[in-house]
């Protein structure tokens, strides 16, 4: 059994040299990374270590102390200055291989997570994330987690034994919550778009935001949806309430709601305790090509910063600055296209900056990245309309993906593509 203590006895763990995992999301032991905070120097000389941190602010693990690291495959807007200011490490990598590094190539001293109470078998679930933790648990020399007595037990979910964990903090705090975005009427028209590309008995992943919520309510009249997904939020919550969402027509996890981790508002998280369809599982699960790839009629539905006319795709930088991460995008691109009947499909506004900047642009700036190589590229819609560009040359996918341009760019991106 673990031996229980304060959030402020863990600094005493803590030595130079060290690389801790931290849990990320709805995961994160947040007790714990405030009372480092206050401990500044028990984290000098160690490298904390996650694969993603949600949220609009830093997690508290982060810039704890000027000889302590962050590393990160994600930036979220509170670890952007970190970042540019060098004291956060970003390191690229798809959502798979991710699970691959934190498995294979971290030495973990200490994996810190957040748990739910212990069950009457004395096993506590992961709660609301499962994702990550699990790459690195066996390894860890020391299993560090705050018991939280409100985090929600999901059907469906992984769980681990009391007795794995040697410290335990218990807390008593309520999942964070995330309310729907508001659609406005370009976020509306291409959510419309996008399902006209989904038909019934499809397997769908899908993000959280404007886009994808509107994406998911043009589905409303849809039949035996299935889902596969990094995450799930409110608009999954409503499909399934609703019957849309059945799973039925599945081959593999035949009527479940495959998911990483669960994210929304009270009401998600009501439905989601009494969901039996729910089917939590790790990222070498959700995200892998092969499971992927036995999915038929799987349907990637992701967004984009912007995409170019060679069909190179940018998920993750503005202006040349690096603004989120790599993601899970390419890995459920690349598994939609290896499935029998998949689509995968990168919604985008049209335009940025109050309708100053095109987001269908001649070429990537020199700097910016593509997250996705135009070889992968298959789908792209705007509120334009719909450009299916993979099988297209370079000239006629070019022209494509002009047509569900801003009207008012188009001519200068014909200009631009014609003097290449």
């Amino acid at each position: 059994m673990p031996r229980w203590v304060t959030p402020a006895e863990i600094a005493d763990l803590l030595t130079p040299g060290m690389t801790v995992f931290v849990a990320g999301g709805a995961a994160e032991p947040r007790a714990i990374g405030h009372a480092l905070r206050a401990q500044p120097a028990a984290s000098a000389g160690v490298t904390y270590v996650g694969a993603v941190f949600p949220g609009a602010r830093a997690t508290p693990f982060a810039d704890l102390h000027p000889q302590s690291r962050l590393q990160t495959c994600m930036l979220t807007p509170g670890l952007r200055a970190l970042h540019a200011a060098g004291r956060v490490d970003l390191v690229p990598l798809q959502y798979r291989a991710i699970y691959d590094w934190l498995e294979r190539e971290v030495p973990v001293d200490i994996a810190l997570l957040q748990v739910a109470a212990p069950d009457a078998q004395d096993r506590c679930a992961f709660g609301l994330r499962v994702d990550f933790a699990p790459a690195v648990l066996a390894k860890a020399r020391l299993v560090v987690a705050e018991i939280n007595a409100a985090l929600p037990v999901l059907p469906g979910c992984p769980t681990l034994p009391i007795a794995a964990i040697d410290y335990a903090v218990a807390v008593d705090r309520p999942p964070g919550m995330e309310p729907p975005a508001a659609i406005d009427a370009t976020a509306r028209a291409i959510g419309a778009e996008i399902a006209r590309w989904v038909r019934d008995g499809d397997c769908l992943q899908v993000g959280v935001g404007s886009i994808p919520d509107a994406a998911l309510a043009a589905l409303a009249e849809h039949n035996d949806l299935g889902v596969h997904s990094g995450m799930i939020a409110h608009g999954i919550a409503a499909l399934a309430r609703r019957g849309v969402i059945t799973g039925a027509r599945k081959r593999a996890d035949r009527g479940r709601i495959v998911t990483g981790f669960v994210t929304g508002d009270g009401d998600t998280y009501a439905w989601a305790r009494q969901a039996p369809e729910l089917l939590l599982r790790p990222v070498d699960y959700t995200h892998d090509h092969g499971v992927l790839a036995g999915i038929d009629h799987f349907v990637a539905i992701n967004s984009a910063v912007e995409v170019d006319l060679f069909g190179q795709i940018n998920t993750e930088m503005i202006g040349g600055r690096q603004h989120s991460g790599t993601g899970g995008g390419l890995d459920f691109m690349r598994g939609a296209l290896r499935a029998r009947g998949g689509r995968s499909i990168v919604a985008l506004a049209a335009t940025a900056a109050g309708g100053t900047v095109s987001r269908i642009v001649p070429a990537l700036a020199r700097g910016t990245v593509a997250t996705a190589p135009r070889t992968d590229a298959d789908i792209v819609i705007t509120e334009h309309g719909a450009a299916r560009i993979r099988y297209l040359d370079t000239e006629a996918r070019a022209r494509a993906l002009i047509e569900i341009a801003a009207p008012e760019f188009r001519e200068a991106l014909r200009a631009a593509w014609a003097q290449r």
